[in-house]
């Protein structure tokens, strides 16, 4: 069978950007990802200009993010004007964002589909929880779905 593109993935590390204010919520993704030895780099910040800044500044030094995972409330500019300005650029556009935040409120969830959201997961209350949240992120996104090459 030919090297196909999931084969060149595993050479190249993958990266997470998390963007979450809540530290107790950050800590407890670092420690799935921890718990289930994942590969690659998980970077945070805490709001949403910092966001942006983080994938513009990887893509000028062509070391794209691979994956986001974005809080809708965020200090400052929220994750519905991260996800709007993500999905308006040209080149951060085909980045895959997975909304994990806090909210089950009904106009959230339509609202980030809306705006281009290609995932919404309710954040987990326990840690083990957080693990089985992490590991379905990890299979899907990072194993099955076929990412934009960088």
């Amino acid at each position: 069978m030919a090297d196909g593109p999931a084969t060149a993935r595993l050479v190249q590390p993958i990266g997470i950007l998390l963007v979450d204010d809540n530290p107790l919520d950050a800590r407890a993704t670092f420690r799935a990802a921890e718990r289930l030895q994942l590969g690659g780099s998980i970077s945070l910040v805490s709001d949403g200009e910092a966001a942006l800044a983080h994938l513009r500044t990887g893509l000028a030094a062509k070391n794209p993010t691979d994956l986001v995972l974005l809080d809708l409330n965020l200090p400052g500019k929220d994750g519905r004007d991260v996800l709007y300005e993500i999905r308006a650029d040209p080149d951060l556009g085909p980045t895959p964002v997975v909304v994990l935040t806090s909210s089950y409120d009904e106009a959230d969830v339509l609202g980030a589909y809306r705006l281009g959201a290609n995932a919404y997961i309710p954040k987990p209350s326990t840690l083990d929880d957080w693990v089985r949240v992490v590991s379905i992120i990890n299979d899907f996104w990072l194993s099955v779905a076929l990412l934009p090459s960088r």
